[in-house]
């Protein structure tokens, strides 16, 4: 057979592993046998003898950034775009709803807000994120990722006429919890590790940070398992002492241990 090329083989949007059947099963075989990993049989079914090529690819391989694969034998869309090149990998830079690409404009044009004094969780801006979801700036010292969230979308709504549809809360694992008591699509890090073509722009990353903390963010672009985001009361070196809001390019969905709220 010839040789799968990278634009007749896509990404499938669910990650291959043991077990799993199909074309897509077959593509990898043809591929790993194209490469060197092999020889194996090309039948697209996804047992031992396919697991053990595909670790060996692993091992050998770098994705698309130059980063080392993971030799996990699991084909998710960083291994998929290292055997079938850059173009096979999915990029995802559209949101699927006009109030969620508004929520996003209005999220970028926040890029660069600090809080003033650094370190301070206070600021002109920073204020008016924490008055959105009803927090008395003067009060108190508040953590502020959540109430950005909040913000951006109901500027947006404002924009659009529309209903905010975002939870108003200013606690992360609150937010997280009220989501699936009030029938909000969450998409939990398992579910998001096995499909990631789930997690969309427009999507609210959630992680739990320890001690009853957490932070969150909006996911801007998915490009294989690496999430473009922008977030409040962060910084870019993503340590704790969050100063502003940033456009961060660091964070894959294995690193989002909570999971993904899709408003």
């Amino acid at each position: 057979m010839g040789s799968p090329s990278t634009i007749s083989t896509p990404f499938p949007g669910t990650v291959l592993v043991a077990g799993s059947r199909g074309l897509a099963v077959l593509a990898v075989q043809q591929r790993l046998n194209q490469v060197g990993c092999g020889p194996i049989q090309e039948d697209g079914v996804f047992g031992v003898e396919t697991l053990d090529a595909i670790e060996l690819f692993q091992a050998r391989s770098a994705d698309t950034s130059g980063a080392p694969l993971k030799a996990d034998g699991a084909v998710g869309p960083m291994t998929w775009g290292a055997l079938f090149g850059a173009d096979s990998t999915p990029v995802n830079a559209t949101a699927p709803s006009p109030l969620l690409t508004r929520t996003l404009q209005v999220a970028s044009g926040e890029v660069g807000v600090l809080e003033s004094p650094l370190g301070s969780n206070r600021g002109p801006r920073v204020d008016q994120y924490l008055t959105a979801v009803g927090l008395d700036p003067a009060s108190g010292s508040y953590a502020w990722c959540a109430a950005f969230v909040y913000f951006c979308f109901q500027q947006a709504a404002n924009a659009l006429s529309v209903s905010n549809p975002a939870i108003k809360d200013a606690g992360v694992l609150d937010l997280w919890n009220r989501a699936g008591s009030q029938g909000v699509r969450r998409i939990a890090a398992a579910e998001a590790s096995a499909m990631p073509s789930l997690v969309q722009p427009g999507c609210l990353f959630v992680i739990g940070t320890g001690s009853g903390h957490g932070h969150t963010g909006i996911v801007e672009q998915v490009a294989g398992v690496r999430l473009t985001t922008i977030e409040g009361n962060t910084n870019l070196n993503g340590s704790r002492e969050g100063i502003g809001v940033f456009r961060r390019t660091g964070r894959t969905i294995a690193t989002i241990n909570l999971g993904f709220i899709q408003y």
